[in-house]
């Protein structure tokens, strides 16, 4: 069975979400740990709750930002996770900790990537006029929400919408397709080729790319 851990910064309603479909069978794989930079998190509730090893690792204890991202790269590289979620984790990941974990790591985010990278992306998405928004399930690269897009979710913004109205339909979507993206992770089901992912039939499955040699 697949070990994942899960980095959150704040309340952790996709964390929720990963440790419910968890228990019902949903996501083949335990959590082995929530490692957070807030050690005011409510995610950290979530996870005591559920049973879940937490690791916080405060940015305010640390020196410079280069010895919080060693610490926070120490953490994560114990835990010997296959898979690592940054469901609602508020911190850039440094390079470093992105080369370590390559093809190891995924982010949820409130926005169909490529448009409204960063913070406030309901925010950029509503004051931009656009009339559908949603979210993107991607593996981490190097840069700013930039990497191969795994899941994506539409969701059609209202006459009547405001930001938070917006955001909180977005987040319907987000605890469906962050476990869902999970699974064929755990799965196997997975195939990245230059900046497209393929999702699999079945484990091992040959891509279509791909030529079976005697």
């Amino acid at each position: 069975m697949k070990r994942i851990a899960v980095l959150a910064s704040g309340r952790g309603s996709n964390f929720q979400a990963v440790i419910d479909a968890i228990a019902t069978g949903d996501i083949p794989a335990v959590c082995c740990g929530l490692v957070t930079d807030n050690p005011s998190a409510y995610a950290i509730t979530r996870a005591e709750k559920a049973g879940i090893p937490v690791f916080i690792v405060d940015f305010a204890a640390c020196h410079s930002k280069d010895a919080f991202e060693q610490a926070l790269l120490d953490v994560l590289v114990s835990l010997g996770a296959d898979l690592y979620i940054l469901a609602g984790y508020m911190r850039i990941v440094g390079a470093g900790i992105v080369h370590e974990l390559q093809g190891k790591m995924i982010n949820i985010h409130p926005a169909l990537l490529p448009a409204f990278p960063g913070l406030h992306a309901q925010r950029q998405a509503f004051g931009y006029g656009v009339k559908v928004s949603g979210c993107t399930v991607h593996f981490v690269d190097e840069g700013m929400d930039t990497g191969p897009i795994i899941v994506q979710a539409c969701v059609q913004v209202m006459e009547d919408d405001d930001e938070e109205s917006l955001a909180g339909r977005i987040l319907e979507q987000e605890h469906r397709c962050l476990p869902a993206a999970i699974r064929l992770f755990c799965e196997g089901r997975l195939e990245i080729r230059d900046r497209r992912v393929f999702i699999l039939r079945q484990p091992g499955e040959l891509s279509r790319n791909t030529r079976r040699i005697p």
